[in-house]
């Protein structure tokens, strides 16, 4: 007896010959992309896709535009450090030229603006803290009032709001704060050199941070020349 072939519904056939096209033409079907959304609905649900070529483009475009607003804030963060830098050798530059102490208290008074600051402030401790004395930009600090804000060894510390306590009536509208020690002698009174800023994390900038303890140690420095004081 001669076998049969196995009987088979319209339907089955049909969907085998479908089978059978798809995977003969699998790379045409990949780039029609509304076929694909109607073959795969819930992939697409709630997402009109009619050109998957297009749904890359448009993904491609978001990422290259968050990669150029990343690459801009990269080059904005280079040119700020370039120009701190810039202002900093500028003003050590003044502080070799600086001809007495009061000069140098200038200086690092002057030197504010170009450090992203808009009030600065240097501050002594004294058994009469809280004052503030004849020479523009000093201020009295409570005895001890340094080493509870830094800590006995701290060199630096960015601040939040609060400047008044260190940089005066005027310091209120400092929502930023950076306060640095200066050593300027063993047997001399602590002191700080601080910047106030009114603009909220101006002084959260780690490199700029860093540039600007550098001059403060350049202060120091002249500080300690113009006081008569040994090295340390």
């Amino acid at each position: 007896m001669s076998e049969r072939a196995e009987g088979r519904s319209p339907e089955d056939a049909a969907a085998e010959a479908v089978k059978a096209y798809i995977r003969l033409n699998r790379e045409e079907l990949a780039a029609d992309g509304e076929l694909i959304a109607q073959l795969l609905p819930d992939r697409f649900a709630g997402s009109p896709v009619r050109d998957l070529q297009q749904v890359v483009i448009e993904k491609l475009r978001r990422e290259n535009a968050s990669l150029r607003a990343e690459r801009d804030a990269l080059r904005s963060a280079q040119d700020a450090n370039r120009r701190l830098d810039e202002a900093i050798r500028q003003a050590v530059l003044e502080l070799l030229d600086a001809r007495n102490f009061a000069e140098v208290i200038a200086i690092g008074l002057a030197a504010a603006s170009s450090f992203g600051a808009d009030k600065a402030a240097f501050c002594v401790e004294s058994e009469e803290g809280g004052q503030r004395i004849s020479t523009t930009g000093l201020r009295l600090l409570p005895s001890g009032a340094i080493n509870a804000l830094l800590g006995s060894d701290g060199m630096g510390a960015v601040l939040g709001a609060g400047g008044a306590a260190l940089l005066g009536s005027t310091g209120a509208r400092c929502a930023s704060t950076v306060a640095f020690r200066l050593r300027i002698g063993s047997d001399a009174p602590l002191a700080l050199y601080v910047l106030g800023a009114e603009t909220p994390g101006r002084f959260e900038n780690e490199d700029a941070e860093s540039r600007m303890r550098y001059f403060a140690r350049a202060l120091e420095r002249a500080i300690r020349a113009w006081l008569d004081l040994p090295k340390i």
